[in-house]
């Protein structure tokens, strides 16, 4: 991980920083806020910045804000202030550590707030076969495009790659490109010159370069702009960035990896994806298999969700229940890894016993789990009579609405997912959310612990 510190190296804030060190962060320094956000825009990345709360907290999560540069913050102080804390907190860190340091819970509170601790879980002979060949292609130099539905984990293979690459000790960089509009997303991935544009103040380092020597994970590729698509692909093929206002092209040295929940097959068939850059990312393809698709890994999984939950929340570890395992692999999961992370979470909150029963297993409603083994034929009777039950007598665009809203609600919020359900767009998804909005209508939000795409 790579932290940052910010404010004055005294002795109680030298010896955090050690603490830092030995628990394998590389740690780099500056003493005033401004000169954070400067590091950070030059494209000296950090996972995480470690703040004297006597420093103004709040401005330089503004100045971060307003280069788009989101990294989280923790805030440290002599004294242990509970006002000073308290503002600290307020004005936007994560958490608060007191100096002096404590080594366990410094290692506790980066683990937490950078969340860099995913492993690669799997137990399942559908899931070890692809991890055997990400094996084989991690140490290479080829693109690899990771394939498969929203939540099965495409990240947290990308990182396993990275970490078992030549580039283990180089940064690894991430960007959603679903995320981030197509005006803005140019700049992010090649960074911008001084004046390029209205509020270019000074030059901005992009992701490109900010991971030049680790790995640049370009998430939820699909979703880029044409005209952007075009860049990228010259940027893959020659190793060389322009900067938006720039006029020298800069070389990096990067390994690009891509994600796509989406058929990227037929994207270039109907004329929204680039062949030629869909033949560059995608040398070597890992599919993820949906969870349904490997039930073998529901139980492992589960157990290490409940053991970290129940560290992060000082709650003692419980197993699962026979009962609740049998309820467990009988659920479609259809939001897959994230959906079963999500379901541990609220069962170590509310299991009341010694064991998580079954009766802790349970959606965000409230519902139980939903289960597999009704039948095609019960699945189908239940289907149509919720169809005729709920549509008729409304216009289309009420029907669309209707299941536009419910599917999100079925994803969590998690517009990605839903757009994938839908065979829609990312973008024309969200234009319908404002539209509801605009109108009046409650449109789900993501649920805690669901990225909302």
């Amino acid at each position: 991980m790579r932290l940052l510190v910010v404010g004055k190296l005294s002795g109680q804030l030298a010896a955090a920083v050690k603490m830092a060190m030995a628990q394998g962060a590389k740690v780099s320094h500056v003493e005033r806020a401004d000169q954070a956000t400067d590091t950070l825009r030059r494209g000296q990345g950090a996972d995480l910045l470690m703040v004297d709360y006597d420093l103004d907290i709040a401005a330089l999560i503004a100045a971060n804000d307003a280069e788009r540069i989101h990294v989280p913050v923790v805030a440290c102080g002599v004294g242990a202030d509970p006002e000073k804390a308290a503002a600290a907190i307020d004005a936007g860190a994560k958490e608060f550590i007191p100096l002096p340091p404590d080594a366990a819970l410094i290692a506790a509170i980066l683990a937490a707030v950078s969340d860099d601790e995913r492993p690669m879980i799997s137990r399942d002979p559908a899931m070890e076969a692809v991890i055997r060949l990400a094996d084989q292609v991690a140490k290479s130099e080829a693109s690899v495009l990771i394939t498969g539905e929203s939540g099965v984990g495409k990240e947290v293979m990308a990182r396993y790659l990275h970490q078992k690459s030549r580039r283990a000790d180089q940064p690894f960089i991430s960007v959603n490109c679903a995320a981030i509009p197509d005006n803005l997303l140019e700049s992010e991935l090649f960074g911008h010159e001084k004046g390029a544009f209205t509020g270019a103040v000074a030059r901005r380092i992009g992701k490109f370069e900010e991971a030049d020597g680790g790995t640049l994970l370009l998430d939820e590729i699909s979703e880029m702009d044409a005209r952007l698509q075009a860049k990228l692909l010259r940027a893959i093929q020659e190793r060389v960035i322009d900067r938006v206002g720039g006029n020298k092209p800069v070389k990096v040295d990067i390994r690009i990896l891509a994600t796509s929940n989406r058929d990227l097959g037929r994207a270039v068939r109907e004329g929204t994806f680039r062949e030629d850059l869909l033949y560059r990312l995608n040398v070597v393809n890992l599919r993820l298999p949906a969870l349904r698709e490997r039930p073998g890994d529901i139980t492992a999984l589960s157990e290490h969700f409940i053991k970290k939950y129940a560290a992060a929340n000082g709650l003692p570890h419980r197993p699962l229940s026979a009962g609740a395992q049998s309820r467990m692999r009988s659920h479609a999961w259809p939001g897959n890894v994230r959906e079963l992370e999500n379901a541990m979470h609220r069962a170590v909150l509310l299991a009341p016993g010694d064991e998580i029963d079954e009766d802790a297993i349970a959606l965000p409603d409230g519902k139980p789990l939903a289960s597999l083994d009704q039948g095609p034929a019960g699945r189908a009777a239940q289907a149509a009579d919720a169809v005729s039950r709920a549509f008729v007598g409304q216009t289309v665009a009420q029907m669309e609405q209707a299941l536009i809203l419910d599917t999100l609600n079925h994803c969590l919020g998690n517009r990605t997912h839903a757009a994938n359900i839908l065979g829609i767009s990312i973008r024309t998804l969200r234009n319908k959310l404002n539209e509801y909005t605009a109108a009046g209508v409650d449109v789900p939000q993501p649920q805690s612990g669901v990225a909302a795409a």
